[in-house]
């Protein structure tokens, strides 16, 4: 199994569970260090290892009418902030070949969303910025299809990769997680993530916005951890029916500690005797 260092931290599919967490759209710094403090306390005391989430941008909204993002100059500075102060690596995503040179040199991660997996130019710019980089699994990809994904990246020399389940297109509006998926795209030796938050989103479901089921979100966390995976990628906020972006499918801010405690016992449990194909 590869490990992949993330600031100071070493992420692989045999080491201590890592969460990468944080809200869906950046909305300010104070905002973004309130959350990346209280989710980086709670994971110091339940023994996981911490990575800040936060987009400056959002590519792929349902409507155009959706509350504007920060923006890469603006979202940067504020993931600089947690970095700085809450001393965490951070993620974000990336949506063209010219945002890479100028995300690497800020983030620890650069996160290529779902809907881009297969863009080979995004990938190759990706790679050939040096950083590490979360490949979300397409959700009209097998998961045995991200072996070329992966070809793509490591024919720059970078193999410093994720690749994240957030679960695949069933009918209109929905989603389903095939658990199989996770040890599949383990056997690339790659750390394995699993996006319990997006796996539960139902796209474009209310019309001009997605919906989703927030309560089913800690399910298919406990159930992707007791497999044995090196990651799990969760948004979250304090109010998030109020959010600017992915409410329905955001966890409770406040949930957040006593839901870390419970996956890092059973990511003991998983670790102490794995499963590998």
């Amino acid at each position: 199994m590869k490990t992949v260092n993330v600031g100071a931290l070493s992420v692989s599919n045999d080491a201590p569970l890592t969460l990468i967490a944080g809200p869906c759209q950046l909305e300010s710094a104070d905002h973004a260090q309130m959350i990346a403090g209280t989710l980086a306390e709670a994971c110091a005391t339940a023994g996981v290892q911490y990575v800040f989430k936060g987009s400056y941008d959002k590519a792929n909204r349902t409507s155009l009418n959706a509350p504007a993002p920060l923006g890469l100059d603006k979202g940067l500075a504020v993931l600089e902030g947690v970095r700085n102060a809450i001393g965490c690596p951070v993620i974000t995503d990336i949506h063209s070949e010219d945002q890479c040179e100028p995300v690497a040199s800020v983030v620890d991660v650069m996160q290529i969303p779902a809907f881009l997996c297969r863009q080979t130019a995004l990938l190759l710019a990706a790679g050939r910025s040096g950083a590490a980089i979360n490949i979300k699994k397409g959700q009209f990809l097998a998961p045995w299809d991200m072996a070329n994904v992966v070809a793509k990246v490591e024919s720059t020399g970078n193999n410093k990769l994720l690749l994240t389940e957030r679960g695949a297109s069933f009918g209109y509006n929905n989603l389903v997680v095939d658990m199989c998926s996770l040890p599949e795209m383990a056997k690339t030796g790659y750390p394995v993530v699993m996006d319990a938050t997006h796996a539960v989103a139902k796209p474009g479901g209310l019309g001009s916005a997605s919906g989703g089921q927030r309560e089913l979100a800690p399910v298919l966390a406990r159930a992707a951890v007791s497999l044995g995976i090196a990651a799990l990628f969760t948004e979250t906020h304090e109010d998030p029916d109020n959010a600017p972006c992915d409410g329905p499918n955001m966890i409770y801010l406040r949930d957040m500690p006593a839901l870390i405690e419970s996956w890092a016992a059973f990511d003991q449990l998983a670790k102490s005797n794995l499963i590998r194909l």
